[in-house]
């Protein structure tokens, strides 16, 4: 049921307040939650909690329902991108229950005084109308996954290989041997669960897919180590490892090693079942972000070779998937062109013909006609990479003329770039 008008209004009254003490709701809210019910640590990632990514976003989303709750419909992607993420971690309608109760005892608290009956009755259906829309979205997809496998299925590491130094595929086929794999769109990710000894549980991570679906006999995901970094807060300093649940595959898994892995899910794809095949495609990426371009690219050269793909990689020092995309580059050479930058190029490589250019990714460097495509009103564009490089991305092709909608960025977390409006 709908919010009555004085009811819209009560809870668009206390969004300002509520907004101010975000850090502080957020704070009360998972201490209080997670203190009670101890198995959902299970389900959320301890890196953003400690950060702080995971609390405001969760916050952002609440609050930004709560400013537009009559005019929702700018929030969808969004809430599509967080029924993905809950789906890929088996969230249950039940836990909605939880939430709602901890976050109303949170935002009463910050409220005080102005958390009246009123107020309180005008949150409470307002956090239902939210809830339920995502519960009713995150049925379908389900759904959608088909019957027997909407929670987590045990796998097999069935083949290891190194692209670079860093960066590891991870070929994985299912324990049962139920064959064949769900299909999945170029670009989706599975999440992979693992135990975290000195978090004392279980942590979860979403890994793109990395190549096209074949036969699907098995699923490959490309896993990039990460070395840890410092991380302050206005409370300390301290060293932690965003790339834990990376470095137990690498380090600890081993063929034959189980793993428990969700259904494919995200709403970052490549849409194959639309008509769009005369659309030129520009693949964006940074780093280990090439992993969801790989698979985009080699579906699309083996469903629709005749498309006008462009591909532009920044690397360190060397470039995941080299050689693969170099045997694409000789094998489709009227459809298929790449451009590369290194940071970090190895010293005495003047005969390194692997890149292009050295330095960070600059757009500005290419030809806007040939490598991105700015004169077709229809390209689609396709970022991945750290959260940064895809807003530096995004806001040159603005700069350009390019829509937002036409513009789509890999984000697994909740939050928004601020250039796609």
């Amino acid at each position: 049921m709908a919010l009555t008008y004085q009811q819209a209004k009560l809870v668009r009254d206390t969004v300002p307040a509520l907004r101010e003490h975000g850090e502080r709701i957020s704070s009360i809210f998972y201490k209080t939650m997670l203190r009670d019910n101890p198995e959902l640590h299970n389900y959320f990632n301890t890196v953003n909690q400690k950060n702080g990514r995971q609390p405001r976003a969760l916050t952002t989303v609440i609050l930004a329902f709560a400013s537009n709750i009559n005019h929702i419909s700018e929030l969808i992607p969004k809430l599509e991108r967080m029924c993905n993420k809950h789906c890929s971690l088996g969230i249950k309608p039940e836990q909605y229950e939880i939430v709602g109760r901890y976050l109303m005892q949170a935002f009463a608290e910050v409220l005080g005084a102005a958390w009246t009956p009123n107020v309180a009755a005008a949150w409470d259906k307002a956090y239902w109308v939210l809830a339920k829309m995502l519960i009713g979205r995150e049925a379908q997809l389900y759904k959608e996954f088909g019957p027997g496998w909407t929670g987590w299925r045990k796998f097999k590491i069935d083949r290891i290989a190194p692209e670079t130094d860093d960066i590891i595929s991870f070929y994985l086929v299912p324990r049962d041997g139920r064959l064949p794999l769900p299909k999945f769109l170029p670009g989706q990710y599975v999440s992979v669960q693992v135990q975290v000894p000195e978090e004392g549980h279980l942590q979860s991570r979403q890994y793109s897919l990395s190549d096209a679906y074949n036969s699907g006999d098995c699923y490959r995901i490309t896993v990039k180590r990460d070395e840890g970094a410092q991380y302050r807060n206005s409370v300390s300093t301290s060293y932690f490892h965003p790339g834990i649940v990376s470095n137990i595959l690498i380090n600890h898994m081993r063929v034959g090693s189980l793993l428990d892995v969700s259904h494919p899910a995200g709403e970052f794809y490549l849409d194959t079942n639309s008509s769009n095949s005369s659309v030129p495609l520009v693949l964006i990426s940074a780093g280990v972000g090439v992993t969801p371009m790989v698979s985009i690219a080699n579906t699309v050269l083996a469903t629709q070779p005749a498309r006008q793909i462009s591909w532009v990689h920044v690397s360190r020092r060397v470039i995941p998937f080299q050689d693969h995309v170099a045997q694409l580059g000789r094998r489709y050479p009227e459809t298929f062109r790449t451009h590369t930058f290194k940071t970090r190029p190895a010293a005495g490589t003047s005969e390194d013909h692997t890149y292009d250019c050295i330095g960070r990714m600059d757009l500005s460097k290419l030809n806007g006609e040939q490598d991105l495509f700015l004169s077709h009103s229809g390209t689609e564009y396709y970022i991945c990479g750290p959260e940064q490089f895809m807003v530096d991305m995004g806001t040159y092709l603005r700069g350009q003329g390019v829509p937002g909608s036409r513009i789509k960025c890999e984000l697994f977390s909740t939050g928004d770039l601020a250039f796609i409006k």
